[in-house]
């Protein structure tokens, strides 16, 4: 396998660079059998998955990533874990929201798209 971290940070700036410049554009990561889990509600399917990124209730928003971490998730395949944690600043916002997102990345012609994706909001005590 070709060195995980490499393929980690390729992947993820690539991903929070389009979230943040136009999230329509993310739907080639996704497949019909992707999963994404937002806050602990389940959508199926790149479509759905994009409608609900674009329909987010904010127009301007940043990544700002503090933490990636990488593993193998199979061993037969070349896919892998990615777990990121940052700061999401919203809107222009002064006060930033915490999140964490897990990737399961699986590998199609020479690239990857996202099987699994779960984010989630750290609002605080």
């Amino acid at each position: 396998m070709a060195d995980i971290n490499a393929i980690a940070q390729q992947f993820t700036q690539f991903y929070y660079t389009t979230f943040d410049a136009n999230r329509s554009n993310l739907q080639s990561l996704y497949r019909d059998a992707s999963m994404l889990t937002w806050e602990g509600t389940p959508i199926q399917g790149a479509s759905a998955i994009v409608e609900k990124l674009v329909g987010l209730p904010f127009s301007k928003v940043e990544h700002k990533v503090t933490t990636l971490d990488a593993q193998p998730s199979s061993p037969t395949i070349a896919s892998l874990i990615v777990s990121v944690t940052g700061l999401l600043v919203v809107d222009g916002g002064e006060n930033a929201l915490q999140f964490s997102q897990t990737f399961q990345l699986i590998p199609d012609g020479g690239s990857y798209y996202v099987l699994n994706d779960i984010f989630r909001l750290n609002y605080g005590a």
